[in-house]
């Protein structure tokens, strides 16, 4: 890694944290502009009925809610970077537990999900790079943008008819052995196969028009040396580090799918969170999701000057803003 690469990522880390205060904030103002006190929803939610006048003061002092807003961000920041986010106002177990406990299943989704965006996309987009503007092609791309704009919950409904309510093969909702994760993992991971599909055409379409490439098939290489040799492998940099993003999303985005298929995850808890009007853990949840994409573009970062050190990493574009253009 040069010194440019190294100052670089040293920039990176130190943006990390007035990228975090901002975060922070965000939490806090979303948390205290939701409509709504939060004192008398915690009392009417734990004691059956509304709170007194007294009831409801005794309730803001326990929670500081009376406190200056500015002096409550300042007290909610300090606990966080100590990893206390609150406590909720529904279990009335610590924010952080809440998440961490969650936290398990929701990884094992993503992964799951993870792994069929990629065992699709990669043979999906190599085959549509090699059959340019053939039939083949068309219909992969066709069939990608199909893909892409297809709701998950749509899909994840369909999937429930077809497998669980007419075939009767996979159970439709909880956590368990592998047949409970097939499901949530294909109504999440294949939209953003269809995305990743499409930049491991266009990648590889871009490496196999370099002169290098054209050069190693003038010197009697065999195809599909070339593909994999030069082509497959100098084109996954833009696919993994895209990858690593979207990962990121299906950690912190994936409620409606939990949701659907009642898997116990971050996205479910934060559900619950929102119509009990439990602001201290979607507070922790917004803190939660922006830490994990601060993070992930970090690892972007490195993985770039991994597979590439050559890489100018203060000029790195938009992976998804580039489809269009090299879709052609």
């Amino acid at each position: 890694m040069g010194t440019s690469q190294t100052a670089h990522l040293v920039r990176r880390v130190l943006y990390l944290v007035p990228t975090w205060l901002g975060l922070s904030l965000l939490a806090f103002v979303l948390g205290n502009v939701a409509p709504g006190d939060p004192g008398r929803a915690f009392f009417t939610r734990t004691r059956g009925r509304p709170p007194t006048p007294e009831e409801l003061a005794l309730v803001r002092e326990q929670f500081n809610l009376d406190d200056p807003l500015l002096v409550r961000f300042g007290h909610w920041v300090l606990d966080a970077m100590r990893g206390d986010l609150g406590t909720s106002f529904s279990t009335r177990r610590p924010v952080t537990e809440e998440l961490l406990s969650r936290f398990p299943a929701t990884l094992q989704l993503a992964v799951a999900a993870m792994v069929v965006a990629l065992v699709i996309a990669l043979p999906v987009g190599i085959v549509a790079a090699l059959h340019r503007n053939r039939l083949i092609d068309q219909a992969l791309r066709a069939a990608s943008m199909l893909g892409a704009s297809m709701p998950g919950f749509f899909l994840a409904y369909l999937l429930i008819i077809v497998f669980s309510v007419k075939l009767g093969l996979l159970p439709a909702i909880g956590r368990g052995g592998l047949e409970n994760l097939l499901m949530p993992a294909l109504a999440l991971g294949l939209g953003e196969s269809a995305v990743l599909a499409r930049l491991m055409r266009s990648s590889l379409l871009e490496v196999l028009g370099e002169n290098y490439v054209r050069t190693a098939r003038a010197k009697g290489l065999p195809g599909w040396k070339v593909v994999l040799r030069h082509g497959v492998g100098n084109s996954l940099g833009a696919v993994v580090t895209e990858a690593a993003l979207t990962f990121g999303f299906l950690l912190a985005f994936s409620a409606i799918i939990e949701q659907i298929f009642v898997w116990p995850g971050i996205g479910r808890l934060v559900l619950e969170a929102i119509t009990q009007r439990d602001y201290p853990v979607i507070q922790g949840f917004v803190v939660f999701a922006g830490t994990v994409f601060v993070l992930l573009n970090l690892v972007v970062d490195l993985i770039y000057v991994r597979l590439d050190p050559r890489v100018n990493l203060g000029s790195r574009r938009s992976l998804r803003g580039d489809l269009g253009s090299r879709d052609g």
